[in-house]
């Protein structure tokens, strides 16, 4: 083995940065700040809830300054990361404009949601309470559970997505995502009470569509068929849509853009789902193959015994 030498491994991790590969490389270049994002982020859980994200006490006379200066603080800082991000798309399009009014915009828009997220996510809370037996309180909910802040800093991401922002509202979620073990895409379409219960593994792709009152458990998946496709598939519907009041068990999987689970249905665990379901069905897996069955006696049991016990 020849004598180490520094400058010849400065030289060659050097030369990729005259390259398109290391985007970033060009101080000239516009770049979100990671770490800022997800300072962003943090910040907004806090304004929401506050003491459970942060140490600070709020004096029952001035909650108004706790929040205005907090909020102040959020504004600006999203509003330097936003034009980054519109900068960083605009590059890469070869594009040459002004960002500072769309900026300003969105900037808006985004402070402007944050009470509506807090009255879904306290949905959410509840939804995670009523669920599970096991939770002592709602303070306990946001405080530990992991599908609630995979939740949390999803319905936040989803704002800016629906805003066309690009990279933040993904590296929000891909935060998420590496914090709890579940991984929500900003574009999934999540209506009112929506609860992970113990959460790990948990993948919803972007084009989901999920009602109001859905119960997820662990491992579940509601993917695309396949992506061989790549790119040619971005933008089109590749992922299941979920009914109102529809529970799905641990491990299952649903898959596909033309597939509909109907409202009111069970999908039990290790269920492997590629065509749709009528409402109040209940799909189960025999030793053969995943079966569908309005069957009476067989809804009964699912009706007593699986809800809150997982199968």
């Amino acid at each position: 083995m020849r004598d180490f030498n520094l400058g010849d491994v400065v030289d060659q991790i050097t030369k990729t940065y005259d390259s398109d590969d290391i985007y970033s490389a060009d101080p000239y270049h516009h770049f979100p700040n990671k770490a800022m994002v997800i300072e962003i982020l943090n910040d907004i859980r806090r304004v929401m809830f506050p003491r459970y994200y942060g140490s600070e006490k709020i004096s029952e006379s001035n909650p108004e300054y706790f929040a205005g200066q907090l909020l102040t603080e959020v504004k600006y800082m999203l509003c330097s990361q936003l034009a980054e991000a519109f900068l960083f798309e605009n590059e890469k399009k070869g594009v040459v404009e002004n960002v500072s009014p769309h900026t300003t915009e969105v900037c808006d828009y985004m402070i402007s949601r944050i009470p509506y997220i807090q009255q879904m996510l306290l949905k959410d809370v509840q939804a995670a309470f009523d669920g599970d037996p096991a939770a002592q309180s709602k303070e306990e909910v946001v405080f530990s559970y992991p599908g609630f802040t995979a939740i949390s800093i999803y319905r936040i991401a989803h704002e800016l997505y629906v805003k066309d922002v690009p990279l933040i509202p993904r590296i929000m979620t891909e935060y998420g995502h590496a914090l709890t073990g579940v991984d929500i895409n900003a574009g999934a379409k999540i209506g009112e009470y929506f609860f992970i219960d113990h959460a790990t593994g948990v993948v919803i792709g972007e084009t989901t569509e999920i009602g109001n009152h859905v119960k997820v458990y662990q491992g579940v998946t509601l993917g695309a068929l396949s992506t061989r496709g790549g790119q040619r598939l971005s933008g089109k519907k590749r992922h299941p849509t979920i009914g109102d009041n529809v529970t799905i068990y641990s491990n299952a999987s649903i898959l596909g853009g033309e597939t509909v689970v109907g409202a009111g249905s069970i999908i039990g665990g290790s269920a492997f789902v590629t065509e749709s379901v009528p409402e109040n069905s209940r799909v189960s897996v025999n030793t053969n193959s995943t079966s569908r069955s309005d069957n009476s006696e067989k809804n009964r049991w699912f009706d007593e015994y699986t809800d809150g016990a997982g199968i």
